[in-house]
């Protein structure tokens, strides 16, 4: 006799990863994988030797639950100089097992039964399952692809649709500045109006700035966490991963008034305990780089993301060059595919590339159905291969 078991409703409402299947997709055929966002570079070799020298010296076992003292004055004078939030190491910051145990502990903290988060779409995967694994209801606010006086396209929020998203019950706007899949930066007009709306009905605004350091052609980050008025209402998200090619450590960050660091540390205790040791030890080192690091960084970045937008536009896809992050939305109407997850798995098995469906980062499908997610961090000789394989398309439909 078989057992019948009935799952919680929080688990039936919400899917594996897309991103993460299409990745197991593309090495069942071998495909090049422009899905999923891991650097395919390594961490500093100076990072990664503090790491060894860390296990060697004996830090392998547990630091402080929420952090290791001198790893989150790192973070501590970083958010100061860089993000221009006072932070104080030992009231205002949590390490966490990556940005994605960050954002989970955060709203765990802050989210009753009955309140409201207000997410944009298109957004990362993860915001909505999880809005739902802590309880709360999901409102989402489109931005839409505008073009500028200067006929420059750009996508922002429409601001009457905002609006109408706050209510009694709203207790907090997730804000992902560098955003991912978009490549946008958030304006400082834009954060202003989100933190005038924040203060108007009392919410809370929970920021993912894990790309902060990756921003092209001049253009600042700004930190909603700064405002004068958002100091106590600001949960501040980020992260080693992305910067320092370190997607495996799992060194994420959680700045925040020390009222709700509080209720935060709680949540990130009993979740995960702690981030590994011996490379908090090392994460010291990575944020302790000179200037000239992230500078490499975005001349890196900048070379691949030209690349691939020249690529993707030679290939047929309509697309234009993201401000920040290391991905390209890309329109695939003119492929004549019914909807873009037809389109992946084509992609995958009859040209050798892989990347996202858009539908993947909406709530409302329909809105992504001609949309389609590439990332840029690869090698240049990966670049150019699937270069090759995608100007094969035309020739196959």
């Amino acid at each position: 006799m078989s057992l019948q078991f009935k799952l919680s409703d929080k688990s039936t409402r919400f899917t594996e990863s897309v991103i993460r299947g299409m990745t197991q997709l593309c090495l069942r055929h071998n495909a090049i994988n422009l899905s999923q966002g891991t650097p395919a570079y390594q961490p500093p070799d100076v990072v990664k030797a503090a790491a060894v020298k860390a296990i060697q010296e004996g830090y392998n076992q547990y630091s402080i639950t929420w952090g290791a003292p001198e790893f989150r004055e790192a973070i501590a004078h970083k958010m100061t100089t860089f993000n221009c939030i006072p932070t104080d190491a030992a009231k205002n910051v949590t390490v966490t097992c990556g940005s994605t145990e960050g954002m989970l502990s955060a709203l765990l903290a802050i989210i009753n039964p009955g309140d409201e988060v207000i997410i944009f779409e298109p957004f990362y995967e993860n915001y909505g399952p999880d809005t739902i694994i802590s309880g709360a209801k999901p409102v989402y606010v489109a931005l839409q692809e505008t073009q500028t006086a200067d006929g420059v396209m750009r996508f922002t929020y429409d601001t009457s649709e905002l609006q109408n998203a706050f209510s009694a019950n709203t207790k907090a706007i997730i804000v992902n500045t560098p955003n991912n899949p978009l490549g946008k930066v958030f304006t400082q007009d834009e954060l202003q109006q989100i933190a005038d709306l924040c203060c108007e009905h009392d919410c809370i605004a929970v920021t993912d700035e894990i790309y902060e350091h990756m921003i092209y052609d001049d253009k600042a980050h700004i930190s909603i966490g700064s405002l004068s008025q958002m100091r106590d209402r600001t949960v501040t998200v980020s992260g080693l991963s992305k910067t320092y090619s370190m997607t495996g450590w799992r060194l994420g960050y959680v700045v925040a008034p020390e009222v709700l660091t509080d209720a935060i540390r709680k949540m990130h205790d009993f979740l995960t305990v702690g981030a590994p040791h011996p490379l908090q030890r090392a994460g010291v080192v990575a944020l302790n780089l000179p200037p000239s690091y992230y500078q490499e960084l975005v001349d890196k970045y900048n070379k691949n993301r030209k690349r691939l937008v020249n690529t993707l536009r030679e290939a047929g896809f309509r697309c234009h060059p993201p401000e920040a992050a290391y991905y390209i939305m890309t329109d695939i109407s003119d492929f004549g595919f019914s909807d873009d997850t037809a389109f992946a798995n084509w992609l995958v098995k009859e040209i050798g590339v892989g990347g996202v469906p858009g539908s993947s980062f909406y709530s409302r499908p329909h809105l992504g159905k001609t949309k389609f997610r590439f990332m840029f961090s690869m090698a240049d000789d990966v670049l150019v291969e699937a270069g090759e394989r995608l100007m094969k398309i035309k020739s196959k439909i």
